[in-house]
């Protein structure tokens, strides 16, 4: 009889190979060797062109793009250091710090995209060779394009929409976040004659810290609010009057009706502001004069140089733009309320008001709230009637670079374009993005519709 004894020495030998036979696996020791250097998995899985192809790229890039990036990291990092002097009559230009900036998150954006491909890459070689372990043979080149052009059609057409997403929208938007970290602003800290430098969280500090700033902000913020709600409840409402009205039985000519209401929102808004403007001018407009001439008022109504006015002009003539819109939205809502719900009501005593109040409003509210939410967001920014009717005035002499009609949007084109104070503007923007995405994404979910598609799915 074998003694168990002198198989012991295999036994631990077996013991000892199994685990490291079991973890270094095809598909691991590819995903390594792409891992270690980009197509090095793919030769390994014996996809030559592919491989070859990876590994081509890689060294293009190690060998005409290391230095640039390495040159794009200090200049993001540091803004520059030298300053552009003047001797004499010459003037020797220095680093441009908003050029390296961009030139920064440029580069920063390709490394990010070049990451993902490398993971694309090594992923790859680990998939390749976990089907080479279950005796499935590799694509050949011909077999390789076959199954990128059936399989990846839809990735190859979205590719040229990433790369323009990333370098047209990303960029735009993280260099608008990072100056706001920078003392980017005149008249001390404007390339290219001075450097910019990274401070931090100072700008933020002196926003709401800084009287001559948080003086501005408060008032501007608290009227942005105001107005945004006043805007959208104020058209919501008319919309909702005036298409309630037009759907009676008794109304005749509708689509005249409708047709006549929709023109305020069919003309271009530019022009109607302007219009408008000159219709509500203290001085010489046509409004003042004719009040006058009916002896209803003996002298002229400020309308736009008083500050209470001049927020009252505001909200009524943005009624004139902002009802058609709703009104034929929600007259193609209560259009496709069933009428036997009426009847049934009408039958069991309910008076208008309360088919109004019970059927006709939360129906409406049902399809339009996320409309209203999205609204308030657009009424938020509404840059175009403050400042083409205004112009942000009349003039607030507490307030720094806003008068007494704007709101921050219309602050931050005074602050950028008017005065050159970018690190502020900046500041104020990342703020109205969280505040403005706060609120729609609560209101959003605490929406019937939303509610109701998430229960659906």
């Amino acid at each position: 009889m074998k003694n168990v004894s002198d198989d012991s020495p295999s036994i631990l030998k077996n013991e000892r190979m199994t685990p490291e036979k079991s973890f270094f696996t095809k598909a691991k020791k590819a995903a390594l060797f792409s891992f270690l250097f980009m197509g090095l998995g793919q030769l390994y899985n014996k996809q030559y062109v592919k491989g070859v192809s990876f590994l081509v790229l890689e060294l293009y890039l190690l060998l005409f793009w290391t230095v640039p990036f390495q040159w794009a990291m200090w200049g993001l990092t540091t803004l520059g250091e030298t300053p552009q002097i003047q001797k004499g009559f010459e003037i020797v230009q220095g680093d441009h710090s908003i050029f390296l900036l961009i030139e920064g998150i440029l580069f920063l954006i390709s490394f990010m995209l070049f990451l993902w491909f490398y993971y694309f890459n090594i992923r790859d070689a680990y998939k390749v060779a976990t089907k080479r372990e279950e005796g499935i043979k590799p694509n050949n080149t011909k077999e390789m394009f076959k199954n990128i052009w059936e399989n990846g059609f839809p990735y190859i057409l979205l590719t040229p929409s990433v790369l323009f997403t990333s370098f047209l929208t990303v960029l735009p938007l993280l260099f608008g976040v990072l100056i706001a970290f920078t003392n980017y602003s005149a008249p001390n800290y404007l390339p290219p004659k001075s450097l910019v430098d990274w401070v931090g969280l100072n700008t933020f500090i002196q926003l709401f810290q800084m009287k001559t700033w948080s003086t501005t902000f408060y008032g501007v913020f608290g009227w942005t609010v105001i107005w945004a709600i006043l805007a959208t409840v104020t058209t919501f409402f008319l919309g909702l009057i005036f298409a309630v009205l037009i759907s009676q039985k008794g109304i005749k000519y509708k689509k005249f009706w409708r047709s006549i209401f929709i023109l305020p929102w069919a003309i271009p808004q530019f022009i109607s502001i302007l219009i408008m403007r000159n219709i509500f001018n203290g001085q010489f407009g046509p409004l003042n004069r004719y009040l006058m001439d009916l002896g209803i008022i003996d002298t002229a109504i400020p309308w736009l140089s008083d500050p209470l006015l001049a927020k009252f002009t505001l909200v009524v003539v943005n009624m004139w733009f902002g009802f058609p819109f709703w009104m034929i939205l929600m007259s193609g809502v209560i259009t496709s309320i069933d009428k036997e719900l009426f009847e049934a009501a009408q039958v069991d005593g309910a008076t208008s008001v309360q088919r109004f109040w019970k059927i006709t409003m939360p129906l409406v509210m049902f399809s339009t709230a996320p409309l209203a939410i999205m609204s308030f967001a657009g009424n938020f920014n509404n840059f175009n009637i403050i400042y083409l009717m205004t112009q942000g005035g009349p003039v607030n002499m507490d307030y720094n670079y806003a008068g007494s009609t704007d709101i921050l949007i219309s602050w931050i084109y005074k602050l950028t374009l008017d005065n050159g104070q970018f690190a502020i503007a900046s500041v104020v923007s990342i703020l109205i993005f969280i505040i403005i995405a706060i609120f729609s994404i609560l209101n959003f979910r605490n929406t019937k519709a939303f509610k109701e598609e998430d229960m659906m799915s």
